[in-house]
């Protein structure tokens, strides 16, 4: 369920504002509003002026509204997510960066002979670690606003850090390490749809270093290919191949039964794309297909959650990569009949949108654009965003038509947004 903003709602209310007008006095339609007040979206940055003057609020006092209620994951306990005053993303990335450095010194020092302890945080943790962990992903997973999941996984963090510093056995160090290599994954999943690559990266770095401590080769090659994922999109594909290629090496020490092994080869095939070769596209895009021989539990719906079902929109984002428009269309359409999430759909219609400015069919183009921006309002993904910079430039030569230019400026406006 999505974290409500009932203090947003009830401040709205007690101005004598009906969802109706206050949508027209902001210039958004009534189901924005809707949707913000459900905790399913955030206002965009441009908007919060506006938001203020209408509320009759200070930029803090609104703040202090949009900041949702949630439900901790045990259910018991309701607490706002507000945060502290002056809290600035370079304070937040500063805080995320300390957090890395102990964590990762906690998890060099060797574990103790002595035995572990019957209680205490550590011990908490092995019991019910693993089921929070998956709770994480689901919210992660289903929520359209996937930072309003920073805050409890931040606190989760700071209590795995905690647990690592307590006296334990090597056994015990080896769960917690599956647990920290876990969620830090999801915290550079939680980073990277923000477009702060640089903090995803380093989330996922100690996850690699975690996996490896812990022995999960599994775990450890898909923290690899989620690095790999940041070099990929700053378009840094001769930087993204080795980090691949080692993640397909422990990959092949991991468990045969999931689908590790073949998420590590569509990921290498958008990097072969990249770099233009078709061929080595081809043979990754069909190692991957082959998830679809595996049986039973190939997935765990957490960090590893490849199954194939989005083989359809790869294979078009990597034909577009290779100017190969007539299989990237095959492909895309494919992908857009698809039960998709709202950010996937999202992504699905940027790439159409990419493929309508490279065949100059401002249409097509304006038409898949405008739908791509629609998500974007509703999700704040900045993973639809980057997609959407995409079509930009590909506009860039066309610009002289009227159609190309407002499509430009349209998708420009999301730099100070996402």
């Amino acid at each position: 369920m999505a974290p409500k903003r009932n203090r947003l709602a009830k401040r709205r209310k007690a101005l004598g504002y009906s969802q109706e007008e206050f949508a027209n006095e902001l210039g958004v339609a009534v189901s924005t509003v809707t949707r913000w007040e459900a905790g399913k979206t955030d206002p965009q940055g441009y908007v919060h002026p506006k938001l203020a003057r209408f509320l009759k609020v200070t930029p803090e006092e609104l703040a202090d509204l949009l900041a949702p209620e949630v439900l901790a994951p045990d259910r018991s306990v309701v607490y706002a997510v507000t945060p502290p005053p002056g809290d600035t993303d370079d304070m937040k990335r500063r805080d995320v960066l300390s957090l890395l450095a102990t964590t990762g010194a906690l998890m060099a020092l060797p574990g103790s002979d002595k035995p572990s302890p019957r209680s205490g945080v550590a011990a908490s943790l092995t019991e019910t670690g693993p089921e929070l962990n998956s709770h994480l992903w689901k919210v992660f997973s289903l929520s359209d606003s996937k930072q309003a999941v920073y805050p409890i996984v931040r606190h989760q963090l700071g209590v795995l850090a905690k647990g690592l510093g307590e006296n334990q056995s090597d056994a015990s160090r080896q769960q917690l390490c599956t647990l920290v290599a876990d969620l830090y994954q999801l915290a550079g999943e939680i980073f990277f749809d923000a477009n702060r690559y640089a903090d995803a990266a380093h989330c996922y770095t100690l996850a690699a270093s975690a996996s490896r401590e812990a022995g999960a080769f599994d775990l450890w090659a898909c923290a690899l290919t989620r690095h790999a994922f940041v070099e990929l999109y700053e378009r840094r594909f001769a930087v993204a191949a080795p980090i691949l290629a080692a993640a397909s090496q422990v990959a092949d020490r991991g468990d045969p039964r999931l689908s590790t092994r073949y998420w590590v080869a569509a990921v290498q095939a958008e990097v072969h794309a990249g770099l233009g070769d078709l061929d080595a596209t081809k043979r990754a895009l069909d190692s991957a297909e082959q998830v679809h021989t595996l049986s039973g539990q190939l997935h765990n719906g957490g960090w590893l959650r490849f199954d194939g079902s989005r083989l359809a929109e790869e294979r078009g984002t990597c034909y577009l990569a290779l100017g190969r428009p007539d299989l990237a269309e095959r492909a895309l359409t494919a992908a857009l009949s698809q039960q998709l999430s709202l950010r996937r759909r999202g992504a699905v219609l940027a790439e159409l949108a990419a493929l309508g400015a490279e065949r100059r069919d401002l249409d097509q183009a304006g038409h898949y654009t405008r739908a791509a921006l629609e998500l974007v309002g509703q999700t704040g993904s900045g993973y639809i965003g980057r997609k959407l910079q995409g079509v930009r430039k590909r506009l860039e030569p066309l610009v002289a038509d009227g159609r190309a230019s407002a499509l430009h400026q349209e998708i420009s406006a999301l730099d100070s947004v996402v």
